[in-house]
């Protein structure tokens, strides 16, 4: 789901008195600096951006998931009225696949399609309709083959790829293999096809530059790997391919898929004339990546008291037909497959494997959403077994700062997973509806549903999720920003992409808090300034607001030195409040602008945590910089006879590290919940055989405002990882990891079913008999 999707949901802060928030800076609510131009409709998203002498692009994409071309006419294509350029893998003068971590993935398929919507050609004409109707024309003559699709085929199968169908083996080894607990119970869990589904589909424009080089307009949210996949594509010197960062509408993993890009600066370079491309829902979902779709068998052992001895799990990613982030999200699946839970004997094995599925990437909580589902139906499992309440059983096992992950790293940040458990626990459930006919639409299936009040059933089930922060296992994790200040006006250069997650609006905090000044605003972004990283994994709060605090701090010692000589004392006895300069023993007040006269100051600094490593070959190193918390309890309303299933309330709990915008953390928590529900009932993106069934917003479902429940913030911890800046970590993918398994507990606790896919299906929520 959108990061920016609408929902009903009222976060409430109850866990007592909440801390009193400044007016500006760390810690205030200061609102998004282009919320105006998002409600007006001004804000400037790619697909309203224009230049003239445009020609508008279309890509024609394979209707087979696995298939041999044999040949590729465009005759009929270039001779239509109005078609300035058709490009296919032929006109490519530089490299010809491309990939952001493994470079396996064709700009142009040029003998073989491994998915449905493979791109094969483009084509760039005078109209847009024109320019689809030329692509339908491009004759391509195929030679179908039978399509791997199920993942656990794809080991014995002929290789998809040169590089083979395996992408990535880790077998975990943590321990003593021949321990066995008093208890034992086994789980077999499937996961389904998420699509981000962002709100905007995919949209750019390609501009060409007289010194043979591009510019391309595209809301990416990694501008500096993207332009240097165009640049090895066109066969030009990094210096002559600009991207330029257009408004992003939301995102919940890469943005923009190089797919779409790519074919623009072809067609820009080869015509001359700048190119834009919007792509239909359609091409959207069949152009980027999708969550990984995942089957897990697991095995939990404990003893009779329900303390976990041991934990074997065998974890399948279904990367489809390229590599994508499939390797970093299998890292995170095996790291995590025992969840937030203290394991003394950890043996799992993960692997990511090829098929002609579509194909799968990175999308907010990749690989640990899957796994938090299995373990924690696992824990239900236990629970049941040994008669042992499903809260309870999971504090005799909850992780805590000290304890060491079945990879062998020592968490050392702040892990108060049991109190982030207590907190929900505890917290009081909502009430029954009344049976009466003005309350018929919280029936699941809502007004004038086919559901009886006397077949609903109510059920609560917990769960325990955490994340990694960051990039993993010896990723370079640095960014650079400049602060520059001049007559009292901020402006803060960094090549961080906003995409919703509240970045723009941080930096403008940080320079408020350090500098005093309340005019601060954030440049746009294009690759002609340093490199920030793509947006993942709270990177840019940490280390691109790193970077800020850095440069804006050294900006305030330039400002406040000659002070601090004229009145003999160290720039630590002043402080800067409300634009005001003051010493510590009063002697000294003036203002920021007085401080200033007329001078430009300005600083660059970068942020680079500490250092990781790979796993080795038995699942072992600190692959990690950081880790977050939260639990969740869900509060369902389940038609036992229908299967209809309403999410009345979600009880959230969750280790922030501390508040650094509390209107901002609140609506990222909003979002991720919502997006889970999502996750778990309604979104999955279906194939038959490969072929997408219905690529559009009818027959995927995403929740709506009517879906969304109550989302009851009940607690955030604020104990501050004394690595992080400003001790904050990441907020939005934890409520994404483990809203799902919350829900499939409720499921559980009202039916009596095992629940054991995700999105829940009706049939699975259908009560057995005398259940």
């Amino acid at each position: 789901m959108s990061n920016d999707a609408a929902t009903t949901a009222t976060p409430q802060a109850v866990d007592g008195p909440q801390p009193q928030r400044p007016a500006h800076g760390i810690g205030s609510s200061l609102p998004s600096a282009d919320a105006a131009a998002k409600t007006e409709g001004t804000f400037p998203y790619a697909a309203d951006l224009w230049a003239e002498g445009l020609l508008w692009a279309a890509i024609l994409r394979s209707p087979h998931p696995h298939a041999r071309i044999t040949s590729i006419d465009t005759s009929a294509a270039l001779d239509m009225p109005g078609v300035r350029a058709v490009v296919t893998h032929e006109d490519i003068p530089g490299d010809t696949s491309y990939g952001r971590q493994v470079v396996d993935r064709p700009v142009f398929a040029s003998d073989l399609v491994r998915h449905h919507g493979e791109a094969i050609a483009a084509v760039a004409a005078d109209h847009p309709d024109t320019a689809r109707l030329a692509a339908a024309a491009i004759g391509v003559e195929y030679e179908v083959l039978e399509p791997v699709t199920d993942p656990e085929k794809a080991f014995a199968a002929e290789p998809l790829h040169p590089d083979g169908n395996l992408i990535r083996h880790i077998p975990l080894r943590y321990g003593d293999p021949d321990v066995a607990g008093e208890v034992i119970v086994e789980g077999l869990y499937r996961i389904g096809r998420q699509d981000p589904a962002p709100i905007g589909a995919e949209a750019g424009l390609a501009v060409p530059r007289p010194d043979g080089g591009v510019e391309l307009y595209v809301a990416s949210t990694d501008p500096h790997t993207d332009r240097d996949l165009a640049a090895a594509c066109f066969g030009l010197e990094q210096d002559r391919v600009k991207v330029v960062v257009t408004g992003v509408p939301g995102a919940t993993g890469d943005r923009e898929d190089p797919g779409f890009q790519l074919p623009l600066g072809l067609l820009a370079l080869k015509t001359g004339c700048p190119v834009k491309l919007t792509a239909t829902r359609e091409e959207s979902f069949l152009g980027h990546a999708h969550r990984h779709p995942t089957l897990l068998r697991y095995r939990h052992h404990a003893d009779a008291e329900g303390r976990l001895v041991k934990v074997e799990a065998q974890l399948l990613l279904d990367s489809g037909a390229y590599a994508d982030a499939s390797s970093e999200s299998l890292a995170a699946a095996v790291a995590f497959a025992c969840g937030p839970y203290v394991v003394p004997h950890a043996f799992i094995e993960g692997w990511a494997v090829r098929t002609n599925n579509p194909p799968s990437g990175h999308v907010r909580g990749e690989g640990a959403m899957q796994v938090c589902a299995a373990y924690e139906a696992q824990m239900d499992k236990l629970s049941a077994k040994l008669g042992i309440d499903p809260t309870e059983l999971r504090l005799r096992n909850v992780l805590a700062t000290g304890d060491i992950l079945p990879t062998g790293q020592t968490v050392t940040c702040p892990a108060p997973v049991a109190e982030l458990l207590l907190a929900v626990r505890d917290f009081p459930l909502p009430s029954l509806p009344m049976d009466t006919p003005e309350d018929d639409w919280l029936l699941p299936g809502g007004p004038e549903g086919a559901g009886e009040p006397g077949a609903i059933r109510r059920g609560v089930g917990y769960a325990l999720g955490m994340v990694h922060m960051l990039g993993a296992e010896g990723a370079d994790e640095v960014s650079t920003a400049t602060v520059k200040v001049h007559d009292g006006v901020a402006t803060v250069i960094c090549a961080a992409v906003e995409t919703g997650q509240g970045f723009a609006t941080l930096a403008r905090q940080i320079v408020q808090e350090t500098l005093g000044l309340e005019e601060v605003h954030v440049a746009s972004v294009d690759t002609d300034q340093p490199p920030a990283g793509p947006a993942a994994h709270g990177r840019h709060t940490w280390v691109s607001g790193g970077a800020v605090e850095r440069a804006a701090k050294m900006v305030r010692t330039q400002l406040l030195q000659p002070l601090a000589h004229k009145f003999g004392m160290s720039t630590e006895l002043l402080q800067i409040t409300d634009g005001k300069i003051t010493s510590y023993d009063g002697v000294l007040s003036t203002t920021v602008m007085e401080a200033m006269d007329g001078k430009e100051l300005w600083a660059t600094a970068q942020c680079r945590p500490h250092p990781t490593e790979p796993l080795d070959e038995s699942g072992q190193g600190d692959a990690f910089v950081g880790l977050a918390f939260c639990a969740v309890r869900a509060v369902v309303d389940v038609d036992i006879e229908l299967g209809a299933i309403r999410v009345v309330e979600m009880a959230v709990a969750q280790d922030v590290g501390r508040v650094l915008n509390p209107a901002q953390l609140a609506t990222r928590i909003e979002a991720g919940i919502t997006q889970g529900i999502g996750t778990a009932l309604t979104e999955n993106l279906r194939t038959a055989r490969g072929l997408v069934r219905h690529p559009d917003l009818t027959g995927y479902a995403l929740p709506t405002s009517l879906d969304a429940p109550d989302i009851r913030i009940v607690k955030l911890v604020e104990e501050r990882d004394v690595v992080a800046p400003f001790g904050a970590k990441a907020a939005s993918a934890i409520p994404v990891v483990t809203s799902p398994a919350a829900v499939a507990a409720a499921v559980r606790a009202a039916t009596g079913r095992p629940v054991n896919r995700l999105p829940i299906r009706p049939q699975a929520a259908v009560a057995v008999p005398n259940s």
